[in-house]
């Protein structure tokens, strides 16, 4: 009897194409309805290693902040940075660049490494509407790109300097944790960036990884034209709760869920 409950056991974690892996999908038809009775224009994906789901799915957007996690990866992949210690400089440039989304560190490291390197990491990434600009702020993104480049980007970054990355990703300023980062799912981990700005088509963005164990689900939500940037918050954090509905654990309300079928469905995808 022991035997064959293992092999039964052995048989669905092995299986994550398998009925189990069915079992959890993002309420994408719920985070559409909200994002259609919000103001201004909402797009949103959320991507696993083998599915893609969302709203406006290659809309342009400009970056603004967004675009800073780009911008550190393509730093940390330098010939002269990726395979050696980083040094006070290059942590006094990117630790307030992410953490604290400083733009004066986000320009000088623009200026180290140049477009036209933001632009080779975007097509390695696979990011096919992705458009640098001059001021980095406005380049154009699109929520399809997003989550495939957070989706990989563990893979982008060079190994020795991986874990630094991620943290930084994950330790984001307490005043900067708004939206998603406030529904984030028991048992996962959340490394995100946010990108906002004011005035006449005026964004709010988020996009991030959600992490636990070897599984991964990337988010993104890109808006322009809310009435302020409050209301941009809680639009973003009404499509991420939708999204991430299922994902924790079963005593937190997802009954039908089962440990099994949530991780099957967000597994790590392989390069």
């Amino acid at each position: 009897m022991r035997r064959l409950a293992a092999a039964l056991l052995l048989a669905v974690l092995a299986s994550p194409a398998g009925a189990s892996a069915e079992r959890w999908r993002p309420d994408v038809a719920g985070a559409a309805a909200w994002a259609a009775q919000r103001q201004g224009t909402v797009t949103f994906a959320v991507r696993t290693g083998d599915r893609l789901r969302g709203r406006g799915l290659d809309r342009q957007f400009p970056s603004a902040s967004v675009i800073k996690a780009m911008l550190m990866v393509t730093y940390l992949r330098q010939r002269d940075v990726r395979d050696r210690a980083l040094n006070e400089g290059d942590r006094a440039l990117l630790a307030p660049m992410i953490r604290r989304s400083d733009n004066v560190a986000a320009t000088r490291i623009r200026d180290i490494v140049g477009n036209a390197a933001v632009a080779r990491l975007a097509e390695a990434a696979g990011m096919s509407r992705f458009r640098i600009h001059p001021i980095w702020g406005l380049s154009l993104i699109t929520a399809r790109d997003q989550t495939r480049f957070f989706l990989t980007i563990e893979d982008l970054l060079p190994d020795r300097h991986r874990a630094y990355a991620l943290r930084l990703l994950r330790r984001i300023v307490p005043r900067q944790r708004w939206g998603m980062a406030r529904v984030i799912p028991e048992r996962w981990t959340l490394h995100f960036k946010g990108g906002w700005g004011s005035g006449t088509g005026a964004v709010d963005h988020q996009v991030g990884l959600l992490r636990r164990d070897e599984h991964r689900v990337a988010i993104a939500v890109l808006t322009v034209g809310s009435p302020s940037h409050a209301y941009g918050k809680a639009t973003l954090r009404g499509v991420a709760r939708r999204l991430v509905r299922g994902l924790a654990p079963e005593r937190t309300g997802t009954a039908g869920h089962s440990e099994g079928a949530i991780a099957a469905a967000a597994r790590r995808p392989r390069p």
